[in-house]
């Protein structure tokens, strides 16, 4: 019988080295994509906050260098969708080709969010301020909480 010695961590960096391709793979959208291949055109997603505020559903969406008129919202089946695209114009006369490093993503981006029943969706609003998009969801009025009165009886 033949001795082996146990290293706990001798496998470690093989399965640390799978992971983060795995992670890269799946963020990058495809197998062997360079960092400045996702970054031109791979896809992306603008990060969001949802909260309630005074009767309202409110959703706000981190869109900066977007232009309002490229952003597609929509309400179909009580879904929200929100469409866009951040396009890569070079700053001055700066050729795409002369950058070093390109960080921040660009391309088309889409997300979708089920409403709740509550929704009064005829009477949705949005509007774009710095760089954020602010969606504006009223409740229906009948879903709204109500202060019921009690009579004393005689």
């Amino acid at each position: 019988m033949t001795l082996v010695r146990w290293e706990p961590f001798r496998n470690f960096v093989s399965i640390q080295e799978r992971m983060n391709r795995i992670f890269d793979e799946a963020f990058r959208g495809q197998r062997g994509a360079s960092e400045d291949d996702w970054a031109l055109g791979g896809n992306w997603a603008p990060a969001v906050d949802i909260f309630e505020h005074e009767g309202h559903i409110v959703l706000k969406a981190e869109l900066p260098g977007i232009d309002p008129k490229d952003v597609d919202i929509r309400v179909e089946n009580n879904v929200l969708s929100l469409r866009g695209e951040r396009k890569f114009e070079s700053e001055s006369e700066v050729k795409r080709e002369d950058y070093h490093r390109v960080e921040r993503a660009y391309g088309s981006f889409s997300r979708s969010f089920t409403l709740p029943n509550v929704v009064d969706t005829g009477k949705i609003k949005a509007e774009s301020r710095d760089g954020v998009l602010m969606v504006t969801l009223p409740q229906k009025e009948e879903a709204k909480p109500k202060q019921i009165s009690i009579s004393v009886g005689k």
